[in-house]
């Protein structure tokens, strides 16, 4: 099993590469192995070269109610009227620690992700 480290784009996409010919492979088999251990080193690599920015509160809210088919009205229990959850979706207002526990229960979104600085445009 000839595997090496993954250092440049190159050896990146040559990894991507071999994963693809080797998916589905079953995990008992050398070809199994090699996928998963090409796999994580794939994961490393993207992990300290690409990495993905955290999401902001109200992208990570957006994504949730995309994934769950929700509305804005939907949200009206967890953050106020519809006005309120207006102004929340559109930055024009920041989330309270209220709004926070709500959304985090209801939504199932750690409260570390809704509790991160994100902009706000503020009226003048």
């Amino acid at each position: 099993m000839d595997i090496r480290p993954i250092r440049s784009d190159e050896d990146h996409a040559a990894a991507l590469e071999e994963i693809e010919r080797l998916w589905g492979a079953d995990p008992d088999t050398a070809d199994g192995a090699r996928l998963e251990i090409l796999m994580m080193l794939v994961d490393a690599y993207e992990e300290a070269n690409h990495p993905i920015p955290p999401s902001d509160p109200i992208s990570a809210i957006e994504f949730m109610m995309d994934q769950r088919g929700l509305s804005r009205h939907d949200l009206e229990p967890m953050i106020g009227s519809r006005a309120r959850v207006a102004e929340i979706l559109n930055r024009k207002r920041a989330l309270t620690l209220p709004m926070i526990r709500r959304l985090s229960e209801g939504l199932h979104i750690p409260v570390d992700i809704l509790v991160r600085d994100y902009p706000v445009q503020r009226a003048a």
